[in-house]
């Protein structure tokens, strides 16, 4: 078995194949797991809990939301305790590589694929290290979790209704003193509006005593001329009082899925994993949690086939032909009714009207607890507004 990518999908499925017994090979094109690592990582307790991840790739825990704009405006919400981490993405990726090769897996790091093609019953991928070398890779199956990249998947097939969108990012990791970061700890921080970040949002995230994470992050408009992300990011530096701020690293990136999630997830012995089949979802830019679950889903069916005679394809493949449903329903169909309003409200935010129809849903938020908007922000609970928030998901309004 070989997979392309040591990311959270590729390293959490051969970590549970490794267990199982399976020859696994992991290759990822970045040299160290640790570098960038692009990605806000916001997660809520129940998925720390989940998959079990460790104190060591977890940077912060937060307890409450503030949600400042559109305008100058704030508005905050607080719970008695901790309902979510911010992750360590660097450590995160490092801790499931090393989970997976202590269950036996083989890992290759500075490895690029390159492509691939049918050969025999299985896949002959050709790839590049680091020297620049070139060479081939034989194996049964191969499963593409390179992420957004699709390196080997490639683009999906056109579909009238369900683009692929996407959504570029820029985050700086930042040294503060300690009265800046009690400013910001304990919560996850959003800034909404178009005079914040256009088509898009920004946030400050708490990465443990004296580091904040800053990001800003829109949806890419080919219809519209957009301003530059930093010039974006030094702006939203600027107006939260952190411009003078020590900058630890810097790194961006891109998020890309459809909606509805339509496109082929196998083409013969090579599967889609993650990023590579659109796990990740727009509203707010998350991919770590869907990641993870896409892996749990493959995992077994691709057991059942290992398990009979090798996972020769015909019949003794058909399992295989039950992932993509069965992603969908771990996903819920929550997941596609986020993305649709995400490219509703962040592609239409770049203007006053835009303002204040996200002005009027916020105010609608104002009586609500913490947990009810952890619940509306990752579990897209947005049966919980009712009446006051079905207008604006919608359009009407």
């Amino acid at each position: 078995m070989l997979v392309v990518g040591a990311g959270p999908a590729g390293a959490e499925l051969a970590r549970l194949l490794a267990l199982a017994g399976v020859d696994v090979l992991v290759v990822d094109r970045l040299a160290d797991l640790r570098q960038a690592a692009f990605s806000s990582a916001a997660l809520p307790l129940a998925a720390v809990e989940r998959y079990g991840l460790p104190p060591a790739v977890v940077a912060a825990r937060w307890s409450g939301w503030q949600l400042v704009g559109p305008g100058a405006q704030g508005r905050q919400w607080s719970a008695d305790q901790p309902l979510g981490a911010v992750l360590d993405f660097g450590a995160l990726r490092q801790w499931l590589a090393d989970q997976a090769q202590g269950w036996g897996a083989r890992l290759q790091l500075g490895v690029t694929a390159l492509g691939w093609q049918l050969e025999g019953e299985g896949a002959c991928t050709w790839v590049r290290d680091g020297s620049g070398g070139r060479r081939a890779i034989r194996s049964r199956w191969l499963v593409d979790a390179s992420g957004e990249s699709r390196a080997l998947i490639g683009e999906p097939s056109s579909c009238p209704g369900d683009p692929l969108v996407a959504g570029l990012g820029v985050e700086w990791l930042l040294q503060v003193s300690s009265d800046a970061y009690a400013a910001w700890a304990d919560r996850l921080s959003f800034f909404l509006g178009s005079n914040w970040v256009q088509q898009g949002y920004g946030w400050v995230f708490p990465m443990g005593p004296g580091q904040l994470k800053v990001g800003v992050c829109r949806l890419h408009d080919g219809q519209r001329r957009q301003p530059p992300l930093g010039q974006e990011l030094q702006a939203l530096l600027q107006r939260s009082g952190l411009a003078g701020a020590v900058v630890l690293d810097r790194h961006g990136g891109r998020i890309r899925s459809t909606l509805r999630r339509r496109e082929a997830h196998r083409q013969g012995p090579l599967i889609g994993l993650g990023d590579a089949v659109s796990t990740a979802n727009l509203l707010g830019g998350e991919g770590i949690r869907h990641a993870l679950a896409s892996a749990r889903v493959l995992a077994p069916l691709l057991l059942q086939v290992w398990g009979d005679g090798g996972g020769q394809r015909g019949d003794r493949a058909k399992p295989l032909d039950r992932y993509p449903a069965l992603l969908r329903r771990e996903l819920g169909w929550r997941w596609s009714l986020s993305g649709r309003l995400a490219r509703r409200t962040w592609l239409g935010l770049a203007h006053a009207q835009a303002d204040r129809r996200l002005e009027r849903l916020l105010t609608g938020l104002q009586t609500k607890r913490a947990e009810d908007l952890s619940a509306l922000l990752f579990d897209y609970r947005f049966e919980r507004y009712g009446l006051k928030a079905l207008p604006y998901l919608l359009g009407w309004r």
